[in-house]
């Protein structure tokens, strides 16, 4: 396949978990043993078609170097993998980055590990209730599967669970009750975003996984009630968008950047809420 990356395409929430890196060391005493055998021992989750598939493209390296299928593992042997094989689905929202991918295997292995070492530059645009209390500020808490409902995630502040998760916000608009912010993320953990905004406070709009899709700032009156839930049709959906993807390309070593305007549901929605806060004077 050619090395070279066209136009957009869709980005994830979750683009580091995509990429999980795995390195093993053998010992001395290490007898010759097949390495997808190997590996799929060591990989909780791990088939032995999707490692072959690793190995084909490149992403399975031992003391370095590419291997093929039939490679026996030896004594004091370093492999690393770079893959889609952990153990953690991930369960995400696509956003709506186009960016179009094509790649030979050296390509892959170097955009993989862009996204292993957080490299990889991603922005977003999240409409969040409440009105924040700092300008900007850096959210540190650990992104793991919540222990009873395992399709929802959880911020473990204390790091006993999860992975380390780091996103940086600043509010780019106020509309009082909800406010519009700007995320980079540090990391790139499966709903890394939502979950850290609902950990401060602030739930993302019509997130109704993570309590945002009710009522969380505001007043009682019915009238109130009744712009929210016009809010909530126009954007049936947590408010968050991809609006820039940027990595280094892999053939020419430079700096791209993807960028994707808003939606027209989040687009509205915004609209709609400045509207309203223009008009009550908030």
């Amino acid at each position: 396949m050619a090395d070279e990356i066209n136009n957009p395409a869709e980005d994830q929430e979750a683009s580091d978990e995509l990429y999980e890196r795995f390195v093993f060391n053998t010992d001395k005493g290490q007898e010759p043993y097949r390495i997808d055998k190997f590996l799929m021992n060591r990989i909780e989750s791990a088939t032995r078609n999707k490692l072959q598939r690793a190995i084909n493209a490149g992403l399975v390296l031992v003391n370095g170097k590419e291997v093929k299928q039939n490679y026996k593992v030896k004594a004091l042997d370093q492999i690393i993998v770079y893959s889609d094989l952990s153990p953690e689905s991930t369960d995400v929202v696509p956003e709506n980055i186009p960016l179009n991918i094509i790649q030979n295997d050296k390509a892959m292995r170097h955009l993989a590990k862009q996204f292993y070492d957080h490299t990889v530059k991603r922005q977003y645009l999240a409409l969040v209730w409440g009105d924040m209390l700092d300008e900007k500020g850096t959210i540190v808490a650990h992104v793991g599967r919540n222990l009873r409902f395992r399709k929802l995630f959880e911020a473990y502040p204390e790091g006993d669970h999860g992975k380390e998760a780091i996103t940086h916000y600043q509010v780019v608009e106020r509309f009082n009750y909800v406010t519009l912010v700007q995320c980079v993320l540090e990391t790139g953990r499966t709903h890394q975003i939502r979950v850290h905004m609902k950990h401060i406070g602030h739930p993302l709009f019509n997130d109704d996984f993570y309590g945002g899709d009710k009522i969380v700032k505001g007043t009682i009156f019915s009238k109130y009630k009744q712009f929210v839930d016009n809010c909530f049709a126009i954007c049936p959906r947590q408010a968050l968008h991809a609006r820039t993807l940027g990595f280094v390309h892999p053939s020419t070593g430079k700096e791209i950047f993807f960028e994707s305007p808003l939606p027209d549901d989040i687009a509205n929605v915004i609209e709609k809420w400045r509207n309203y806060a223009t008009a009550k004077n908030l």
